[in-house]
């Protein structure tokens, strides 16, 4: 039975590759700390299915502890699949010293904990951020990333390039994953869809920055899941891959496709834009197609559909939460 080490794995990227992995036949060691970004008990449900299937482990510690990071990998595994990470653009430019702990000190500490334990293979989740305001669309791996516009976007880079540095020296098989705009059931209650909808289904305003012509490349859970498990069975050398839909959409558009799913009208609070905050993402994924398979296939309609039954369900209050009824399907 293979086995892959999940950092932030309560979280909601890395509670659905849990899942996944687990339906591929994998065992799985997660790791989290529960920190309190947003509600402890939120992750806590993400991950209850995992904790039932005696195929997880849980390990509760912070990626930034060498010595629980060298205890948890001890046993050794197939790959390693770093999501854990301190999140979002906003946030960082308040806190850049965090940031650039978690972030950067983070991944250092697991690669190093991956190397000590003879892993091969390590997986690392990056972000478009990296491309900050690159004038030429869609983004390709191979534009130049040296412009970063926020502290997080800085670390996202700098994880990389650390992944790089591990490859070259150890020869260790690093693949660092683009992900653009991810979203569905299980969305960190303050990314726009499902902060948008929460607000909108209660008739509160939604707040609205810029002139609504800024763009987001939205990909869908299942979408990323499915990339992210070929990433690992693909894992050689050293890769990097952007994770997208290749369909940027509009801030715009975005608040009436909302509307649509809901059927209901949002109030506008409307607000100027904000630091660090990108013009526009829009992966070009030949690379991935070519290389893992990836084949993104959920349009923003169906995605938003799954997501507002999710809400609707009962899973989500006040900032949700998931169960079963949430796991992606490959």
């Amino acid at each position: 039975m293979p086995k892959a080490i999940v950092t932030g794995a309560a979280g909601f990227i890395g509670s659905h590759v849990c899942e996944a992995l687990l339906v591929e036949g994998w065992s799985v060691t997660g790791i989290d700390s529960f920190d309190g970004f947003y509600d402890p008990a939120v992750k806590r449900r993400n991950i209850a299915g995992c904790l039932a299937d005696g195929r997880f482990r849980l390990v509760e510690a912070d990626i930034r502890d060498a010595a629980a990071m060298e205890q948890a990998t001890a046993g050794g595994a197939d790959a390693v699949i770093h999501l854990a990470a301190r999140a979002g653009v906003r946030p960082s430019i308040e806190q850049p010293v965090l940031y650039a702990d978690v972030n950067v000190t983070g991944t250092a500490v697991m690669l190093e904990a991956a190397r000590r334990a003879g892993i091969g293979r390590f997986v690392f989740a990056s972000s478009s951020s990296v491309y900050g305001n690159n004038a030429k669309v869609p983004f390709a791996e191979s534009d130049p990333v040296d412009e970063p516009i926020s502290p997080y976007a800085a670390t996202k880079k700098a994880g990389e390039l650390l992944c790089r540095t591990y490859h070259h020296l150890y020869g260790m098989h690093v693949t660092c994953l683009r992900f653009f705009t991810v979203y569905g059931p299980r969305q960190r209650p303050d990314l726009a869809i499902h902060k948008f909808a929460r607000l909108i289904e209660a008739g509160r305003p939604i707040p609205f920055y810029g002139d609504g012509s800024m763009e987001r490349d939205h990909t869908f859970i299942a979408d990323i899941v499915a990339g992210v498990l070929a990433a690992v069975r693909r894992c050689e050398g050293f890769r990097i891959y952007n994770l997208g839909n290749s369909s940027p959409v509009s801030l715009s558009a975005l608040v009436s496709a909302i509307e649509r799913a809901l059927g209901r009208k949002a109030l506008i609070e409307r607000l100027p834009p904000q630091p660090g905050d990108v013009l526009r993402t829009y992966a070009d994924i030949t690379l991935a197609r070519r290389e893992l398979g990836y084949e993104p296939g959920t349009s923003l309609a169906e995605g938003l559909a799954a997501f507002v039954g999710w809400m609707r369900a009962g899973v989500s209050r006040a900032g949700g939460t998931a169960s079963s009824q949430s796991m992606v399907i490959l």
